[in-house]
């Protein structure tokens, strides 16, 4: 499991290391060139998508997508 470094006020309280979560974190998920990242949590969707280069989705989204069916 990765963390986001999302988790509430940590990004606010803790940025430096909220940042340098977040990038390890986005190098480590698209180092094999995803089309999207998935997540099961809005914080850490929000916080993907500040830095992510593809579209990070909510799972939900995903299930309820045309492309589901």
């Amino acid at each position: 499991l990765l963390c986001c470094g999302s988790a509430g006020t940590f990004s606010l309280l803790q940025s430096e290391i909220s940042e340098r979560l977040l990038a390890n974190t986005l190098r480590t998920l698209t180092s094999a060139r995803p089309a999207l990242i998935a997540t099961a949590n809005i914080g850490c969707q929000l916080h993907l998508q500040s830095a992510a280069a593809v579209p990070v989705r909510h799972w939900i989204e995903l299930l309820d997508s045309p492309e589901a069916e």
